[in-house]
């Protein structure tokens, strides 16, 4: 039994509220359970000096909690400094982002997205990716509307999941209480089309077998189509 009492391939509710910030270029507060994380995308005309005058864009991610987004108060990475967790995870964010994009067709401009966790409930990197497209998404919208780019460069929708053995259990969408306790641990970043961009797993305290790694993947699959359905309604 989960501590939440939901199936073992059941979801945490998934929301997504758009516009919901004032002056960014697009903006969404995505809500998976008790996680959640106001993302918001911003856009420049310019680019990293390493892709000038390439023609190419460029979409980077930012990431972070604030001090109360924890059972108990966290210090201000503004003040102490950024930890490593916090620069993989945002890594992995523009990873993740960049490879729904067309940077041909974006041109020479960047869109930073910003993920600020405002409640942490597990999968904050994974909420993050999924709101974060959202914020991408719309603030390309924006392009197209004012016609600065001829044709989407949002090609595929990108969404994450995490998934892992709890309980000697393979489940879907871990929340903290399963989070600390899972003797394995996944994030699943997919594309809509159900292209692999990234996966980390790994064994915290047990080891997993193919069949696991298997049976994982499919939920997450599962998972990441909610996830893709949820972001088409929010950008319809």
């Amino acid at each position: 039994m989960r501590p939440s009492g939901r199936k073992l391939s059941e979801m945490r509710p998934i929301s997504i509220e758009t516009d919901v910030t004032r002056h960014a270029e697009g903006s969404c507060m995505v809500r998976v359970g008790d996680t959640h994380v106001l993302c918001t995308a911003s856009l420049e005309e310019r680019v990293p000096p390493f892709l000038r005058n390439s023609g190419q864009g460029w979409v980077t991610a930012e990431y972070g909690m604030l001090p109360r987004a924890t059972h108990t108060r966290g210090r201000r990475e503004a003040k102490n400094g950024q930890s490593g967790r916090t620069q993989e995870i945002q890594r992995l964010i523009g990873r993740s982002l960049r490879a729904a994009i067309d940077r041909n067709a974006l041109g020479e401009r960047q869109i930073t997205i910003d993920c600020d966790v405002i409640q942490a409930d597990g999968g904050t990197r994974c909420a993050s990716i999924t709101g974060g497209w959202v914020a991408l998404k719309l603030a390309v919208d924006k392009l197209l509307k004012t016609g600065d780019v001829t044709s989407d460069p949002v090609v595929d929708h990108v969404a994450a999941v995490s998934c892992g053995v709890y309980a000697g259990q393979t489940v879907l969408d871990l929340d903290y209480p399963e989070d600390s306790e899972a003797g394995v641990d996944g994030n699943f970043v997919l594309t809509g089309s159900g292209r692999l961009i990234e996966v980390q797993m790994s064994g915290e305290g047990a080891t997993f077998d193919r069949s696991q790694m298997t049976d994982l993947l499919d939920l997450a699959e599962a998972g990441v189509a909610d996830l893709v359905a949820a972001q088409k309604r929010a950008v319809s």
